[in-house]
């Protein structure tokens, strides 16, 4: 895959295109609060999971976010230092992730949310406004272990972002950030398999 130069944009070219299986294995709970779509609606906890037709989902568009973001905490923000916004842009444009919605696993099997023993976390988050931190308080569906998603990763690898790069960003952001909400303290993760 190869762009001409126009004008004065920089030309890019896609080296090789990569194509790889990967399982990430949870190493502590996974935290949900799936947006509603309106700051008016309020969602009664346990509908703040993913689901699709009864199973216990992630949503492939999160983990791009994780490999992307720039307006929230990011793997290339964390791995890479000076330069991490080429990087978090590369990912966004040529990585793809299937399915959309991935199946979380256990023991090989995809969870039904029935079956998944939710437990409700209470937290309190610290909103800034202003000068004032003012409390939040958060009710959210916790997954406990063991919890393992698989997904096909395709990469169309840039002078910004090869294969050896893109996996050091899974392998260090999976624990440093994690994934789900309230980052860091729940839903870090591991790969297991990336073939």
């Amino acid at each position: 895959m190869k762009t001409g130069e126009i004008g004065n944009t920089v030309e890019i070219r896609a080296t090789r295109k990569v194509v790889r299986t990967i399982r990430i294995s949870g190493i502590c709970p996974i935290l949900f609060d799936r947006y509603c779509g309106n700051n008016k609606e309020k969602l009664a906890v346990m509908d703040k999971v993913y689901q699709e037709n009864g199973i216990l989902v992630f949503p492939s568009v999160n983990i791009l976010s994780f490999l992307s973001a720039q307006n929230t905490e990011s793997a290339p923000q964390r791995v890479v230092g000076r330069g991490w916004k080429e990087v978090a842009k590369a990912a966004l444009s040529y990585v793809t992730i299937e399915p959309y919605n991935i199946p979380f696993l256990r023991d090989g099997k995809p969870l039904r949310v029935n079956d998944a023993d939710l437990k409700v976390h209470y937290a309190v988050a610290r909103v800034v406004k202003g000068k004032l931190a003012v409390p939040n308080p958060k009710e959210r569906p916790l997954l406990n272990l063991p919890w393992d998603l698989e997904f096909n990763l395709t990469l169309f690898e840039t002078n910004e972002l090869n294969e050896v790069l893109l996996r050091k960003l899974f392998e260090v952001g999976l624990i440093a950030i994690g994934l789900g909400t309230f980052r860091g303290p729940f839903g870090k993760c591991k790969i297991t398999k990336w073939t």
